[in-house]
């Protein structure tokens, strides 16, 4: 039996001609990550290792992007031992204010994540780098100590779920979408421990940031990472952002896959998140009259420059809703430059949206959007977890740019086609 995408990249990484699901497999890292939480959690394991150094000054990142700029004394203190701890070991790729993005933005954007490699972040949504056909997947912080200490991490290899996409998305869906619709149809744990494999002809219909977006929840459905397979698009990306080498792994043709799906991208909807779970689904047309508070749009899911272009154009020339706080947060210095350059964030402004520096904030309720008990928001992040966004009362309704930028002006969640004109 052949192996899928996954499997191949992860037995090259464990010096292996083949691995099959559920085998217990040793790999080389290509990248270990973490973050302003996760690294200060992670630097006194790797110190009870014994170990002087991180194993490649290069492959080690550490992105200050949860709590930053810091909102508080104990987010002030965890990021003061993760500076000197980037300091002391000459890490490389260290991003602190002034230079930082939201990770999972940002460390494609730097070109430091490329196809073919294996890539483990202490953070559940390290699965958005599978967009450029690499394996990444979140860990904890132990895992994180011990991979900055050897470079190398030990894996079950998961086997897989195919998803044949096909068709081409109507103007107002995007990749926000479509994992939406898959996580309604598959479940939290549908894909549970497993990897979720994009593949078909509807792959090329889907942008770069469409993928990553897809990739970035692969997490929200339980899997253990989610991958498309690289085309000329991937390949295009790769070589504007990065100079490192890369590998393209292809799935055998006789590859083995738990279930397959078909979503025909033509026949999706704006779709909708309801609390308190990503499976909740519904498409516009099923809402009905839910009255909100606040709009948030950015994240490590939909921050990207294409999500600002939509929601700028949605807003311009209009006026968001009188009391529904509307916070845009570009995921990373560029984009945020780029927003500038393009005359967006005079639209976000003069339309009464606030327009903010590079930061995780409110996606988990670390700061700039905390939520009171009985407020609404509509929200391009990736939870609606009771409490995510604040208070347990308080309701996040997960949703595309476009629908969060139409919800905006609309004062409710409102379907972007009306907003046309």
């Amino acid at each position: 039996m052949g192996m899928t995408m996954t499997q191949k990249i992860l037995a090259a990484h464990a010096g292996m001609e083949s691995v099959k699901a559920g085998e217990l497999i040793q790999a080389k890292l290509d990248i270990v990550m973490g973050n302003d939480i996760t690294t200060a959690v992670a630097i006194p394991e790797f110190q009870k290792t014994g170990a002087k150094e991180v194993f490649d000054k290069e492959k080690v990142v550490v992105v200050l992007d949860h709590f930053t700029p810091n909102k508080d004394i104990k987010a002030a203190e965890q990021c003061k031992s993760c500076r000197q701890f980037a300091y002391d070991t000459n890490i490389k790729n260290f991003f602190d204010v002034g230079e930082v993005g939201i990770e999972h933005a940002l460390l494609p954007e730097k070109g430091i994540v490329v196809p073919g490699d294996v890539i483990i972040g202490a953070d559940s949504h390290t699965c958005t780098y599978g967009a450029l056909g690499a394996f990444s997947t979140g860990i904890g912080s132990t895992d994180m100590a011990i991979g900055m200490a050897t470079g190398e991490c030990w894996f079950k290899v998961p086997s897989a779920i195919k998803f044949n996409l096909v068709g081409k998305p109507s103007k107002y869906v995007s990749g926000k979408d479509v994992i939406l619709h898959i996580i309604g149809l598959i479940g939290v744990d549908g894909a549970l421990y497993q990897s979720m494999e994009f593949m078909g002809e509807g792959v090329k219909e889907l942008s770069m940031d469409d993928r990553f977006t897809i990739a970035n929840m692969a997490i929200e459905a339980g899997a253990k990472n989610g991958i498309f397979p690289v085309d000329d698009l991937t390949i295009a990306y790769t070589k504007e952002h990065s100079t490192k080498p890369y590998t393209i792994y292809e799935a055998d043709p006789d590859a083995e896959y738990e279930r397959e799906y078909t979503i025909d991208l033509s026949a999706l909807r704006p779709t909708i998140s309801f609390p308190h779970l990503p499976e909740n689904t519904k498409t516009i047309e099923e809402v009905g009259d839910i009255k909100i508070d606040q709009v948030v749009i950015g994240s490590c899911t939909n921050g990207r420059f294409s999500d600002m272009k939509i929601a700028a154009d949605i807003l311009r020339g209009k006026k968001v809703a009188k009391g529904v706080r509307t916070i845009i947060i570009p995921a990373t210095q560029k984009i945020y430059l780029d927003c500038v350059k393009a005359g967006y964030v005079e639209d976000f402004i003069n339309a009464g949206a606030i327009f903010s520096t590079p930061t995780c904030g409110p996606c988990l309720g670390g700061h700039m959007g905390i939520m009171a008990a009985g407020e609404r928001c509509v929200s391009t992040t990736n939870r609606n977890f009771v409490g995510r966004m604040g208070h347990v009362e308080s309701e996040v309704y997960l949703a595309s740019p476009a629908v969060a930028a139409a919800s905006a002006i609309a004062g409710k969640i409102a379907n972007p086609e009306n907003m046309e004109g």
